[in-house]
């Protein structure tokens, strides 16, 4: 883009030069007039580089945003990343607590359940012993 801007700039003055040349073939130019075109075109020239200085600035600029923006997604990603294995690991620690509670319970139950029927069969049994009047049977509830 700098080559073309400044065969861009040089071009313009070599047909300056050429149309002024062209106009005034008779005349030869003046000390004065060259000085003037040489002095533009120094100042044309410090512009130009002024200007490639800024564009090489902006594009150092840009550069480093880039990267630093860069830095800020793969920081972000990896902060995603340990959210979502902290939460699957927290859920299965809930979903563990709560088969471990379940099954603990269970257990309690049937403990229960197997204390409750000899229970059950020893009342039976004393019920139905010899000596004393049968009394009828309540049927059995079943829950």
């Amino acid at each position: 883009m700098r080559t073309h801007v400044r065969k861009g700039i040089i071009l313009v003055f070599v047909v300056a030069i050429a149309i002024a040349a062209g106009c005034q073939e008779s005349q030869t130019p003046s000390e004065k007039k060259s000085r003037v075109i040489a002095a533009q075109n120094m100042e044309l020239q410090k512009q130009l580089a002024q200007r490639d200085k800024q564009i090489d600035d902006l594009k150092a600029q840009y550069a480093a945003r880039i990267g630093l923006e860069q830095k800020k997604l793969a920081e972000c990603q990896k902060q995603t990343a340990d959210c979502k294995k902290q939460l699957e690991q927290g859920m299965e620690e809930k979903v563990n607590e709560v088969l471990v509670a379940s099954i603990e319970e269970t257990a309690k139950i049937r403990e229960e359940n197997t204390a409750l029927k000899a229970e059950i069969a020893e009342l039976r049994a004393k019920l139905n012993q010899p000596g004393e009047p049968e009394k009828p049977a309540e049927p059995e509830k079943k829950e």
